[in-house]
């Protein structure tokens, strides 16, 4: 959608360093300026600074409404992209501080039918700020698409910092016409010598490159094109939320094997059935036809079966299309203006019907007339192996399934039972209590003396998707760089542990009648872990913080809490240190059990009596903790229908088989049970075969399962053991079904009057 998207690039950073690897999305503010300077194939840089939400009014208007995605941005945003407002002046709109522009959807939200050019808005009830320019809503396939405001960044001070070793700013570049970006890569490296090292020394004057990479730190730059973000990128800090290609592949071979199982079937069931028009072949051969009619014959029946097929699926694809966006999370649509779309559906339709044929076709030319007349032959020619070798494709599939659908879901349980390490249920999370100015902490008091809170706490930092603040430090009196610690630092108030039931395994929690203990820190064992020490050992050393200012701060260590899950289980828990600070931009509330629903209208109310007219907007933490597993939850749904719609089908085809089979074999079962043999005995006959290839199926498909499930599972850091109870179960199932399937067929062939069989046949 942007005119020169093969010539725009995103840099990366990934970053080892006081025993933390990160892979991020952002790199330090003065990266973009260096790069345009130093390197003359760049045309172009653009950063972004994501704000995250905020609260955003007319400046002569009492109602607040909440933007959920805001961002600072330079000012060749227009440039870089070709966009175009749809008020407004590209050329100047985002050139002086405090100005803004908004998408379309934004400015009618705020200002509803009226010109917004030159009108002022008020940001967090602190900045103003003029709208310059309305951008159209930008497409839900645009990295962008959830932005509505974008501020000029010519008014944010950090953005002209020298700070190279903070990574917040999305830094794209654009290079110029034919660059290549592999001339680019090896010279954007050399930037990490040229401007971080002298930065660092600044602060650690023994620190040297060579040292530096001996230590097992690293620093390297990289870059990723911009059409190649949302699937091929799942870095620290992504501007928006990206998916997956592996989801693609996974779905796309899903989607593939369910088409190739009804091909299965068509070439099973034809040829299978080979005997009912064996005459017509024979007859057609005898008057003249050739083979190669006879192919072109048959190819043309199952282009035609595959055309009226098509017809009928995009019928269906149109009805079922917004039940899959439901399912799958996002908001495709059937492009039928599209040229290329019709091409592509047409060619494959075409093949897939010559390649369904193309077996049945061939067998059945290949008939020797004189043979086939005389009531023979046709059997003899290529039937058996390939249909029992198809079907046990199509159930080894649909074993495969069923192990992935399981697998899937033991994951997904395993995630929703584990052991945390603090209390998630009952947590009710109330954003932008900034909005209550200085009556913050009356706000908190109130909400305590509520009949239903159990506790509370102030501060933006909680276990589930939150704010982070990366940070490095070193133990007093050291400034090798091989001890750093590099952790996580939050936040909190006095009642942060006791709101979330955080387990001190060493220490003391902090004290408010303790003045010292606003330089008091608590850390997790995974600090211990970086450290090498043991929990009593941390007890009063003094860690210094932050070496970029003049004066350094020191924490003294009063407590170790026990690790708790403060990332996603599939990330390892990184060291993390909580110290008292007045960050907070949520408030975290403990419910007693009872009406949520009235504890949250008790909530509100003294929200509005404190915060009158600003925005009431709250989540509970375990449904918080939940989203964070969509993928997993709808790959898991979209597992069971296709595992139910790959099993229909190779049902489908085992029904036709063992249909036909019971017809062969008339005769046979009529002489069976003349000399004596019962229904069971007959039945168990004609089940055996099919059950043998089910039993193949099964043996192919629990390696690969196994395997495959074993590879998804890598990407979580706790995960579960596959356990050999799910192949089992998938075996049995896959057993099961066959029977059901087959013995209708068996029994029905099993109980005919043998007189009225042998006098037929």
């Amino acid at each position: 959608m942007f005119p020169d998207a093969n010539r725009i690039h995103r840099i990366n950073a990934d970053i080892k360093f006081g025993g933390e690897i990160t892979e991020a999305a952002e790199v330090s503010a003065p990266m973009a300026a260096a790069i345009k300077n130093d390197f003359q194939q760049v045309e172009l840089t653009i950063r972004f600074r994501n704000n995250g939400s905020m609260l955003v009014k007319k400046s002569e208007s009492n109602l607040t409404i909440k933007e959920l995605n805001t961002s600072f941005v330079d000012d060749t945003f227009f440039d870089m992209f070709g966009l175009k407002l749809l008020y407004g002046d590209e050329t100047t709109a985002l050139k002086e501080p405090n100005t803004l522009i908004l998408t379309k959807t934004a400015a009618e939200r705020h200002f509803g039918a009226l010109e917004p050019l030159g009108k002022t808005l008020t940001l967090d009830n602190t900045d103003t700020y003029t709208v310059t320019g309305i951008l159209e809503d930008p497409p839900k396939n645009s990295f962008m698409r959830d932005h509505t405001v974008f501020m000029a960044m010519s008014g944010l001070e950090d953005a002209s910092n020298n700070q190279w070793g903070s990574h917040n700013y999305a830094t794209f570049i654009k290079l110029i016409p034919n660059a290549k970006i592999a001339d680019f890569q090896a010279p954007l490296q050399s930037m990490f010598e040229t401007y971080m090292i002298p930065w660092v020394q600044e602060f650690m004057p023994g620190i040297t490159l060579e040292n530096f990479l001996a230590s097992g730190n690293y620093l390297n730059y990289s870059t990723i094109g911009l059409p190649d973000i949302h699937l091929y990128s799942s870095r620290t800090a992504e501007f928006s939320p990206n998916s997956d290609i592996q989801n693609v592949y996974i779905l796309s071979f899903i989607a593939l094997f369910l088409i190739v199982l009804a091909s299965v079937n068509f070439m099973n069931l034809s040829t299978a059935h080979s005997m009912k028009r064996a005459k017509e072949v024979g007859i057609r051969k005898t008057l003249g036809s050739n083979k190669t009619g006879l192919i072109r014959q048959f190819l043309t029946e199952s282009g035609m079966i595959a055309f009226i097929s098509l017809l009928l699926a995009i019928l269906l694809a149109a009805i079922a299309m917004p039940l899959f966006n439901d399912l799958s999370g996002k908001e495709l649509s059937i492009p039928f203006t599209n040229p290329f779309f019709w091409v592509l559906l047409v060619s494959a339709t075409l093949f897939l019907g010559l390649l369904s044929g193309s077996y049945p076709a061939f067998f059945m030319s290949r008939f020797v007339p004189v043979k086939v007349l005389k009531g023979g032959g046709q059997g003899s020619v290529g039937g058996s192996k390939i249909r029992n070798s198809l079907v046990v494709f199509q159930f080894a599939i649909s074993v495969f399934l069923v192990i992935s659908t399981l697998v899937v879901f033991q994951q997904l349980q395993y995630i929703q039972s584990k052991e945390l390490g603090y209390t998630k249920d009952r947590i009710l999370i109330v954003e932008d209590v900034n909005a209550a100015g200085d009556k913050k902490l009356s706000l908190k008091n109130e909400v305590r003396r509520l009949s239903m809170v159990q506790d509370v706490t102030l501060s933006s930092f909680f276990p589930t998707p939150s704010a982070r603040s990366d940070s490095s430090f070193f133990e007093e009196g050291i400034t090798d760089q091989e001890k750093a610690i590099q952790m996580q630092q939050w936040g909190v108030d006095y009642d942060y542990m006791s709101t979330l039931d955080l387990e001190i395994i060493a220490g003391r929690n902090f004290d408010k009648n303790r003045s010292a203990d606003s330089l008091g820190t608590i850390i997790n064992e995974s600090a211990l872990a970086v450290m090498g020490i043991e929990p009593e050992e941390a007890l009063g050393k003094r860690l210094a913080y932050d070496f970029t200012k003049e004066e350094i701060t020191y924490y003294t260590v009063i407590g170790v809490v026990k690790n708790f899950h403060f990332e996603s289980l599939r990330e390892n828990i990184s060291a993390l240190s909580l110290i008292i600070g007045d960050f907070s931009s949520s408030m975290a509330i403990k419910l007693n059990k009872g009406n949520f629903a009235n504890s949250i209208a008790q909530v509100e109310e003294t929200w509005n009596k404190v915060a009158p007219g600003q925005p009431f907007s709250y989540y509970f933490m375990d449904e918080a903790f939940n989203n964070t597993y969509q993928a997993e939850q709808r790959l898991g749904r979209i597992f069971i229908i296709f595992t139910i719609l790959s099993i229909l089908i190779a049902c489908l085809g085992l029904f036709g088989l063992a249909a036909f089979n019971a017809q062969k074999r008339t005769k046979e079962i009529g002489i069976r049970k003349v000399l004596g043999a019962s229904v069971g005995q007959i039945t168990y006959r004609l089940t055996t075969d099919f059950l043998k290839m089910v039993g193949i199926a099964i043996l192919i498909a629990i390696p690969i399962g196994w395997f495959a499930m074993n590879e998804w599972l890598q990407d979580f850091t706790y995960r579960i053991e596959i356990s050999w109870w799910v192949f089992i179960l998938a075996a049995f199932m896959a057993i099961g079904i066959a029977i059901l399937t087959v013995s209708y067929q068996s029994i029905k062939a099993a109980i005919v009057n043998p007189v009225k069989s042998l006098r037929s046949e």
